[in-house]
């Protein structure tokens, strides 16, 4: 729901940071290695009740998430690169494994009933199907939105920052983390519902403006 604001906001920021370290043996294909790294040992953390390693190791992760694809954009820009689509879905790839190895991790580590993190586990499942084949074939349908990533999906009421700020509540409130994971699998739920909804639509629509549906 804020990744548009909260990406014009710190965009100047990030790319002060790609620019810095902006060398040949810095790929973002190896930043987003690094990312996912760092997301495993946070998930292993969290699986062995260390809350503040965890939360340190998620938020650098997520920073390096961040500069991944910042840097892929100035390598563009300024050297004329090509966006590698291999980078593109290596990206996707890890973070959503690192989504889900931190659910798992959150849900041992803080004990207690696993049904609201196999809840959180099946809306991120349904959630990410439904982006992931909206824009696989509302690309294919000419759909196309260009916001800098490597895919086109709808913008929805659960997005990357609600998700860091979820994991990050988990390390900080870990007694609450099956609250907080009740609630969180409602509010994804929701999106994705809307998201499937919506995508729907949008394909109808382009649908019937090519010919009949």
């Amino acid at each position: 729901m804020f990744d548009s604001s909260i990406r014009r906001s710190i965009g100047g920021t990030l790319d002060r940071f790609s620019k810095i370290i902006d060398f040949p043996v810095v790929t973002p294909d190896r930043l987003t290695t690094l990312g996912f790294a760092l997301g495993l040992a946070g998930s292993i953390a969290t699986w062995n009740h260390q809350w503040t390693s965890a939360l340190i190791l998620w938020l650098v992760s997520r920073l390096a998430d961040g500069l991944d694809g910042s840097l892929a954009r100035r390598r563009v820009k300024s050297a004329g690169v090509p966006l590698s689509f291999a980078g593109g879905y290596l990206d996707v790839m890890a973070d959503f494994t690192i989504y889900s190895l931190f659910v798992v991790g959150v849900s041992h580590g803080a004990g207690g009933s696993l049904a609201p993190f196999l809840w959180v586990l099946l809306a991120y499942y349904l959630n990410g199907t439904a982006f992931l084949a909206f824009s696989s074939i509302g690309e294919r349908a000419g759909f196309r939105l260009v916001d800098g990533r490597s895919l086109s999906f709808i913008y929805g009421l659960a997005e990357g920052a609600e998700t860091i700020a979820v994991h990050s509540l988990w390390c900080l409130f870990p007694g609450a983390a099956g609250r907080i994971a009740e609630f969180w699998a409602g509010v994804v739920l929701i999106s994705a519902t809307a998201r499937i909804i919506q995508g729907y639509k949008i394909l109808r629509r382009l649908g019937n403006e090519s010919g009949p549906a």
